[in-house]
């Protein structure tokens, strides 16, 4: 009488063997020395050649193994132009921009008068064009004082007056200058602009 396990299947065969699994290999070798020595190679030691080391590497930092290591520069961004018209132009902010500017040559023109007339004084101009006029009218007409004529009072006085004059048209003009190009721009369309980001 058979046993199930030495039965023969209904084909007549017997039953195929479950497939055996090869022996792993150990995680860690034996440290036992081989028949060369504590000093003798074992065969899974073998060094690695050159394109073994290299395709270790390419594994490591997640490269393919035909890829160089050098990083590629980025490619060169292409130069964008833009064609603006300049169709419009706001008449208050114009006349803000005006006024700011006017008002800063106006200080710059008082300061610079001054100063300069403080120059003249130190450096001993005033006395030496008095000293000519002298000459020139002769000395029965008297001496002629030109500190009293342009005094530092005077002088800044008239540059401020100057100043203010300065700021008032610069404004008006720039206002003007405004209206106009925006009465031009409607007939002919403005001035054009190309703007690139290099």
């Amino acid at each position: 009488m058979s046993t199930p396990e030495n039965a023969p299947s209904s084909g007549g065969y017997p039953p195929a063997a479950a497939p055996s699994r090869p022996p792993q290999r150990p995680s860690s070798p034996p440290q036992s020395a081989g028949a060369g020595g504590y000093g003798a190679q074992r065969p899974s030691e073998r060094p690695l050649t050159a394109a073994a080391a290299q395709r270790a590497t390419g594994q490591r930092t997640g490269q393919r193994p035909g890829q160089s290591g050098l990083v590629r520069p980025a490619p060169k961004a292409k130069q964008r132009r833009a064609r603006l018209i300049v169709s419009k132009v706001d008449t208050w902010s114009v006349l803000k921009m005006a006024f700011l500017l006017s008002v800063a040559l106006g200080i710059v023109t008082v300061v610079a008068s001054i100063v300069l007339w403080m120059v003249l004084d130190v450096t001993g101009i005033f006395d030496k064009i008095n000293g000519l006029l002298g000459e020139v009218a002769g000395s029965e007409s008297g001496t002629v004082d030109l500190k009293k004529i342009a005094s530092l009072g005077q002088v800044a006085s008239f540059a401020t007056i100057i100043a203010v004059v300065n700021v008032v048209l610069l404004t008006a003009l720039s206002m003007l200058t405004a209206v106009l190009y925006n009465i031009s721009a409607t007939l002919v369309g403005g001035i054009g602009v190309t703007l690139t980001d290099d």
